[in-house]
């Protein structure tokens, strides 16, 4: 099974892993939200919207090619917040996410093969 995003197979070029990020209830302290420190006590505000992170390596035979990687990930971001389901290969799926954020974590690799790392935040934002 591959991971995927609205079926695209965005991140099979290389390795890559998936991060579930900020899972359960969103407390605030009163403090915080009166600007008051000496305010006391927290509220249960709901659900913390759902995130995910993919870490990984675009792994391409050209730079051509590795920028043609990027742009399909960047057409996903830059589609107006569009909703899919994102699929983490290993049996687990996020349905209404969006990809939200693209970034590089270094320079491209060049051998035989040229590579970058990357880390791409979904979402699943709540009104």
């Amino acid at each position: 099974m591959m991971s995927s995003f609205k079926g695209l197979d965005l991140f099979g070029s290389g390795a890559h892993r998936f991060l579930n990020q900020r899972l359960g209830r969103r407390v605030v302290s009163y403090a915080s939200l009166l600007g008051d420190p000496s305010a006391t006590g927290t509220f249960d505000s709901g659900d913390w919207e759902v995130w995910v992170e993919v870490h990984g390596r675009l792994v391409a035979a050209s730079d051509s090619l590795l920028w043609d990687l990027r742009d399909d990930i960047l057409a996903q971001a830059e589609s107006g917040m569009t909703h899919g389901v994102l699929v983490d290969g290993h049996g687990h799926s996020w349905a209404g996410m969006s990809l939200l954020t693209y970034e590089e974590t270094g320079p491209v690799q060049r051998g035989r093969e040229v590579s970058v790392g990357y880390v791409v935040v979904f979402g699943r934002l709540t009104n």
